[in-house]
């Protein structure tokens, strides 16, 4: 039991660590988002300079890969296209930080459960030969079959934290994509506007 309270105090944090870093405002905070979707405006009207101060200052991962992409600027397109999805697949190797250690709670959580039901019934049928009392008998069980209950009870809601944070990293990357293709477009915009 005190592996898989172990565990469950792991797989606590990480949910915890998950909400704190997979929040909108460190992804794509909603002010920042709203002006990369009326950049064009912005680039008409020949303010993108602001907005790349913005960028710079932003701790999101939308900023970072916008000031990639704005540093890149005075290349030709492909290659600023190029240098934003390798900054981005970082961006995303970061936002899975965590999910592996919450793999190895779902999987070894019932495998520890299945360990302690099968040595406490060891030890229960090692003794039933030996006269021993029915009821303790199944009482040993009933306590053998406590530890696989254990290990579910952590498995489960560590299953449904894990689907949940890979969905929501799939959605904010899939609008990551959207945004930077926008940004990575007006690049070639503020590199004619600053000369």
């Amino acid at each position: 039991m005190v592996p898989i309270l172990a565990c469950s105090l792991v797989a606590v944090a990480v949910v915890v660590y998950k909400v704190m870093t997979l929040g909108k405002g460190m992804i794509i905070p909603v002010a920042l988002e709203a002006e990369v979707e009326k950049m064009a405006a912005r680039a008409e009207a020949g303010e993108l300079a602001s907005l790349e101060s913005r960028f710079r200052a932003g701790e999101s991962s939308l900023a970072r890969l916008c000031a990639v992409a704005f540093d890149s600027a005075d290349r030709p397109q492909g290659e600023v296209q190029e240098v934003v999805q390798s900054a981005a697949r970082e961006e995303i190797v970061n936002m899975h930080s965590g999910m592996p250690i919450l793999e190895v709670v779902i999987t070894i959580a019932p495998l520890l459960g299945l360990l302690g039901t099968t040595s406490g019934l060891v030890l229960v049928f090692a003794n039933v030969g030996q006269g021993a009392d029915p009821a303790m008998v199944g009482q040993g069980i009933a306590m053998a079959l406590n530890t696989t209950v254990a290990g579910l009870v952590v498995a489960v809601p560590a299953v449904i934290a894990h689907s949940h944070f890979n969905r929501k990293i799939e959605t904010m990357s899939a609008r990551l994509e959207v945004l930077m293709g926008k940004v990575v477009a007006r690049c070639q915009q503020y590199t004619t506007f600053n000369q």
